[in-house]
């Protein structure tokens, strides 16, 4: 995961390539993000990097993190993220990693949370089918049946029962990028991504291309 990004879903719209064909896009504000703290294999076992993003203030962050941020040397940020690299002895702390990082044509993974839906029921939130709904069925929406009798005498693990729906973390992947603007932190995704607008979301190199 060489080239990654933390960004901001800005929305979705539309634009026409040079061959006249019209194509869906997702806005995201890519960047720019700090690198605040370089891990070694040596020193934690890993190659990494952490990344921040989104300025804060300093009145809204703990002792802490206003530490780290000020043992960094670096402007405090809202959002810290790690991901792996293969060589550190490229960056140092301090520095940017902007948008330019992708190009048009990029093939990249996009991770985000889906949407909160709330509590829902079964149908809902798994799919399931609906009752009869004839008046003389009086069970319409319900979950279903719930396990068989004595024997096992409890409800099997991985049944779909209502609840909490939505707020996932998802990653949609091989999404091409259809054109990058350095100049303003935007990142054109063909196709849509998880989460609504103005949340977090990371772009990075997709690994199955």
């Amino acid at each position: 995961m060489d080239k990654a990004i933390l960004g901001r879903k800005i929305g979705m719209t539309q634009v026409f390539q040079e061959n006249g064909s019209l194509v869906p896009v997702t806005v995201i504000e890519a960047g720019p993000c700090v690198v605040t703290q370089i891990k070694t294999r040596e020193k934690e076992g890993y190659n990494a990097l952490q990344i921040g993003f989104s300025d804060i203030r300093e009145k809204l962050l703990n002792k802490p993190l206003k530490g780290h941020f000020d043992r960094a040397k670096v402007p405090y940020k809202r959002y810290l993220r790690e991901i792996r690299v293969s060589n550190v002895e490229d960056y140092k702390v301090g520095s940017e990693i902007k948008a330019d990082i992708f190009s048009a044509g990029d093939k990249v993974d996009v991770t985000g949370y889906s949407k909160g839906k709330g509590f829902a029921g079964s149908i809902k939130r798994f799919n399931y089918g609906r009752g009869p709904e004839s008046h003389g069925s009086k069970y319409h929406r319900g979950p279903g049946s719930l396990g068989s009798t004595t024997s096992p005498g409890r409800v099997l693990k991985g049944k779909g029962l209502p609840g909490r729906k939505g707020m996932d973390r998802v990653t949609v992947q091989n999404l091409e990028v259809i054109k990058v603007d350095p100049e303003h932190n935007l990142v054109l995704v063909k196709g849509s991504v998880p989460g609504a607008k103005g949340s977090l979301v990371m772009i990075k190199k997709s690994v199955k291309q």
